[in-house]
C-alpha cells in the first residue's frame, strides 16, 4: 500500500512537471490567448454578441451571430440583416465583413494574437500603463503593410502578470500618436470564453460595450 501510494504521488508530479513544461514553452502571445479562454474556442460552435458605442447621449449599435466551424456571419441592425460567410466573399460582402472584423476585433482580441499571421510582436518590457498609471506588461503587435483591412497599424498591449489585457492604445499607421487609447475591464466568462465587456477612455463620456454575448459549444 505505501509503495502504491509513493508511485500515484510520482505520477500525480510528473503531471505537474509535463504541464508546466508545457505552458512555459508557450509564446507570450499564446499565453495571452489562453488566459482570455482560447483552448476552449475549438469547442465553439456559434458566438453572438453586440457591439455597442455610447458617446455624450448618442448610441450606436449591431449585433452579429458568427458559426466559426462554417464561417457563416450575420449582421442584425435596425434596418438590415445581412448574411454572408467569409469563406465565399463577394464585393457586396465586404463592406459587412470590415465592420465584422472590427467589431471581432474588439470581443475577442486576445485570440488574434495567435489567429493573425502577419504580425510581429514586440519583447514584452514593464511599463506604465496610460489610464491606470499601474506598472504593467506591455507588448506591441505591429501588423504588415500588405493585406487586412488596416495594414501597417500598432497595438500597443498592457496586461498583468497574469497576462489578462487590462489597456491598449491603437496606433493607426504605426505613428507614434495615440488614435485610441482605452481599458479592458468588466470580463464575464462565457462557456469558457473570457470577453471583456467594458472599454472606457480616460476622459470624456465614451464607452464602447460588448452587451448580448451568447456562446454556444459542442
Amino acid at each position: 500500500m505505501y509503495r502504491f501510494f509513493i508511485f500515484c504521488l510520482f505520477i500525480l508530479s510528473s503531471c505537474k512537471s509535463e504541464n508546466k513544461d508545457v505552458i512555459n514553452k508557450l509564446t507570450i502571445p499564446e499565453k495571452i490567448a489562453n488566459a482570455h479562454g482560447f483552448e476552449n474556442w475549438e469547442k465553439v460552435s456559434e458566438i453572438q454578441f453586440t457591439f455597442n458605442v455610447d458617446r455624450d447621449s448618442s448610441h450606436y449599435e449591431r449585433s452579429w451571430v458568427w458559426k466559426p466551424k462554417t464561417n457563416a456571419v450575420t449582421m442584425l441592425t435596425k434596418k438590415d440583416t445581412i448574411s454572408y460567410n467569409r469563406n465565399k466573399m463577394d464585393s457586396i460582402s465586404l463592406k459587412t465583413d470590415r465592420a465584422f472584423v472590427n467589431d471581432k476585433y474588439w470581443a475577442l482580441f486576445p485570440f488574434q494574437f495567435v489567429w493573425d499571421k502577419d504580425v510581429h510582436f514586440s519583447e514584452p518590457v514593464k511599463s506604465q500603463a496610460p489610464i491606470s498609471k499601474e506598472q504593467l506588461n506591455k507588448i506591441t503587435l505591429l501588423y504588415g503593410d500588405e493585406g487586412g483591412y488596416t495594414p501597417g497599424d500598432a497595438y500597443d498591449v498592457f496586461y498583468d502578470d497574469n497576462y489578462s489585457i487590462k489597456e491598449w492604445v491603437f496606433r493607426e499607421g504605426n505613428t507614434k500618436k495615440p488614435s485610441i487609447t482605452n481599458t479592458f475591464e468588466n470580463y464575464e466568462n462565457f462557456n469558457g470564453i473570457k470577453i471583456a465587456r467594458d472599454h472606457k477612455k480616460a476622459e470624456g463620456n465614451w464607452n464602447l460595450s460588448i452587451t448580448n454575448v451568447k456562446v454556444k459549444v459542442d
